[in-house]
């Protein structure tokens, strides 16, 4: 059968997509691999009455919330997407398709960690990157951030997780000089600078390169995002480096989501890196309405 719409991706934003389309009483396919982005995660933060819930927990409640109004789902990859508005052809790497007269990417980001050992082993536990996420959990400890994403960057990471604690380090890692402002800002908030290349990241804490361990409760880092979107290609739609300089996204036409393809929606990190889970599911919605009020211009034309 042709789907009304396939939704890449079974995140907050395509999960949100499905429930609004199928309380519209559209059909819909749900193909998601399996890889969460925010599965190192403990839990889900200001998501309003959901704080704190396990993302599993959170994904298997809209999965079965989406199921109730009638979406299907599909554990696989998606391949590639061919075709156009009316007829998407989605070819899955197990070689099995689905077609579509709509497509719905939500298909998230990738993290790409800074090359430091212990990095990836502590990622989403005591290596954190975002404070409105992680803020609160770690109040009060010994925070040291870790210059990975360049100097204006780093120093916007330092002021802002100074705001949880009054222990804070910023390794400048070999690749950041504060000037004379940045310097006064950091006096002001109480953000005390340690040179040095950073060698590692162990239990004990940071070690330098000179075999110094600077003893830290918790780091962080900033990773680089890459767009989960190369399954796009045969359409001509690729990612392109965002405005923020912190990887790659799809850029869309519109606040619903639209992007320069006919048809073909984005949502969620795909298109904003930033994007939080509520603010995901939201752009979920906003997608899932535009389509549907599409559909309906489409079926009177």
């Amino acid at each position: 059968m042709t789907h009304d719409v396939v939704i890449i991706g079974g995140g907050a934003a395509g999960l949100a997509g499905a429930v609004a389309l199928g309380r519209a009483l559209r059909t819909v396919l749900v193909i998601d691999g399996g890889e969460p982005r925010n599965a190192p995660a403990a839990g889900v933060h200001n998501y309003l009455t959901r704080d704190g819930m396990p993302p599993a927990e959170l994904a298997a409640a809209g999965r079965a919330e989406a199921e109730h109004y009638g979406a299907e789902f599909r554990t696989g990859q998606v391949r590639e997407v061919t075709g156009a508005i009316g007829d998407f052809r989605v070819a899955l790497a197990d070689g099995s398709e689905a077609r579509a007269r709509r497509i719905i990417v939500a298909s998230g980001v990738r993290d790409v960690l800074p090359d430091i050992p212990g990095v990836a082993e502590r990622w989403g536990g005591t290596v954190l990157h975002c404070p409105y996420c992680h803020g609160w959990e770690a109040r009060g400890t010994r925070i040291g951030v870790i210059a990975t994403a360049g100097p204006a960057m780093s120093a916007m990471k330092g002021l802002l997780w100074s705001q949880w604690t009054d222990d804070l380090l910023l390794f400048l890692n070999d690749s950041f000089d504060p000037d004379a402002e940045q310097a006064r800002q950091f006096g002001v908030r109480g953000v005390r600078t340690v040179a040095g290349k950073v060698e590692a990241v162990t239990d004990a804490g940071v070690r330098l390169a000179d075999g110094t361990v600077v003893a830290r409760d918790h780091l962080v880092v900033a990773s680089r995002v890459e767009a989960r979107v190369d399954f796009l290609a045969p359409l001509g739609l690729k990612p392109v480096e965002h405005p923020m300089g912190v990887g790659t996204h799809l850029p869309v036409e519109d606040d619903m989501g639209r992007t320069s393809v006919p048809g073909v929606w984005a949502a969620g990190n795909v298109k904003d890196p930033a994007a939080v889970v509520i603010s995901s599911a939201t752009a979920g919605l906003a997608a899932a309405a535009a389509i549907n009020m599409e559909l309906i211009q489409a079926d009177v034309a």
